[in-house]
């Protein structure tokens, strides 16, 4: 994966928890989202999961706290500390490993119920490194175990194109705080039109000053077509997506089985 992408979650880790108004809400919530689809679709509990797009841990921890057993990987080394002090914090067995989802090879397991890449870490990849990834998912899970992914819907931001999503407020007082994103995109006479440069700013309040933090990296628009055609090519087979107004998560989940 290119360095850049390294830089960006390296430098947003002790930042990430601020896009959310209250990151251990949305923790909470997120995983009874996520459960209850796992459980509609697994008859084991507690599952036997593997995060490998973990960040800070917004899903893994929410997984444990319900009780499932969790390992968690991620590119970045400071993500994966972070996701492991806030672990820890809250008294909860989580196996970290620093790991490229494009091979996963710092995984000793291959026998997971669940192996999952959410929050839209896949369009990271070009489709050489998606085909990878697959591949390397496909390979730590037992047969008929479960893939987990969400994206954002370009299929329909494809078509949009925004240039920005609006600002968003939280917090009171001297503890307010701004998040907005400009997606800077490329131009139609470029090699491949779909990519563009996401720029998240974060501004916070300190004291009687407001200070941005502003962090940018590359994504293109994952269609869904070409990622179930990545899933089939891996061995994946009862390939089937899921809409945010069927499974009541944020971003359109993708799921599918390992043959």
């Amino acid at each position: 994966m290119p360095d850049s992408v390294l830089s960006f979650y390296d430098s947003l880790a002790d930042h990430y928890h601020l896009i959310f108004d209250d990151w251990d809400a949305s923790i909470a919530r997120q995983a009874r989202i996520l459960s209850a689809v796992l459980a509609s679709e697994t008859s084991s509990n507690p599952l036997h999961i593997l995060d490998c797009a973990c960040g800070i841990g917004t899903q893994a921890l929410g997984f444990a706290q319900l009780g499932h057993r969790v390992t968690a990987s991620d590119l970045s080394p400071a993500a994966v500390a972070r996701a492991r002090h806030e672990a820890t914090s809250r008294s909860l067995q989580v196996d970290f490993h620093v790991a490229d989802m494009t091979s996963l090879a710092e995984i000793p397991n291959a026998s997971f119920d669940v192996v999952a890449a959410l929050d839209n870490a896949l369009p990271h990849l070009d489709p050489t490194q998606l085909k990878a990834a697959t591949r390397a998912m496909a390979s730590k899970l037992k047969p008929g175990g479960l893939f987990l992914a969400s994206i954002r819907d370009y299929d329909q931001l494809i078509l949009e194109r925004p240039t920005m999503q609006s600002p968003v407020f939280f917090g009171e007082n001297g503890n307010r705080r701004i998040v907005h994103q400009i997606w800077d995109w490329h131009s139609w006479d470029q090699i491949d039109p779909t990519r563009y440069i996401l720029h998240l700013n974060i501004t916070t309040r300190a004291e009687n000053s407001w200070q941005t933090h502003s962090f940018h990296s590359e994504y293109r628009c994952l269609l869904r077509e070409e990622l179930t055609s990545a899933l089939s090519s891996s061995g994946f087979s009862a390939i089937r997506w899921l809409m945010p107004r069927e499974s009541g998560y944020y971003q359109p989940l993708v799921l599918a089985r390992r043959s």
